[in-house]
């Protein structure tokens, strides 16, 4: 059987043009070089998805900044939850308490996975696009000084009430901006996932601690 040099030079012989690949087999080819191309993509993507956050990575910063931010809203969820008035107001300490105690499981065991202590020799917030400085109590933004939360836990009735809705629509706003500063600079799925998630959380509660700061007042 000839094959397909054969077959070419017989048609040279016979003065006409060797037969050209189907439409068929043009396509194909071109369909196999885009599934290639392809795949060579997908390969490059998971490899960087994969990569291990570093050291001084924006992700370990923000695990590790933003699970201390979320204790101290544990702590303070905890307490309107044992101790205020308004059941409301008591219901969204607890969802609070149980989503953000949540996440720091989480940011913790990311931690151990890429193998890095859960506190790091970089000042808090040194990871943020704007290097956004900490006080000289070392909070970030947000967050209550230590005699706030102690005036929290000894106010009694409606006070720790009031004194919870304002110490935390700061505290959220100030997890909602460094929730923002991870988003600007990382790519990586499940910080990202989290980070929007709290955001989002924290947004809402903003809203529903506003309106019953305004039903007290």
């Amino acid at each position: 059987m000839p094959n397909a040099t054969q077959g070419a030079a017989q048609a040279e012989r016979n003065g006409t043009e060797p037969p050209r690949p189907s439409r068929t087999l043009r396509q194909l080819t071109l369909l196999m070089a885009a599934v290639l191309l392809l795949g060579v993509g997908w390969t490059a993507a998971t490899l960087l998805s994969n990569r291990v956050p570093g050291e001084e990575s924006a992700e370990a910063g923000f695990a590790r900044d933003m699970s201390r931010h979320h204790a101290q809203a544990v702590e303070m969820a905890m307490i309107v939850y044992a101790k205020g008035q308004d059941p409301a107001l008591r219901q969204i300490g607890y969802d609070m308490a149980l989503t953000q105690q949540a996440q720091i499981g989480h940011m913790q065991r990311w931690l151990q996975e890429w193998e890095l202590l859960p506190t790091g020799s970089r000042p808090a917030m040194e990871w943020m696009p704007d290097a956004v400085p900490v006080g000289p109590d070392g909070l970030m933004p947000g967050m209550a000084t230590r005699e706030e939360i102690t005036q929290l836990h000894e106010s009694q009735g409606a006070e720790v009430d009031q004194l919870f809705i304002k110490l935390m629509i700061d505290h959220h706003l100030g997890g909602i901006h460094m929730a923002d500063g991870l988003l600007e600079v990382s790519d990586r799925p499940e910080v990202v996932r989290l980070a929007e998630a709290s955001k989002q959380a924290q947004q809402k509660e903003i809203n529903e601690l506003r309106k019953l700061g305004l039903a007290d007042g």
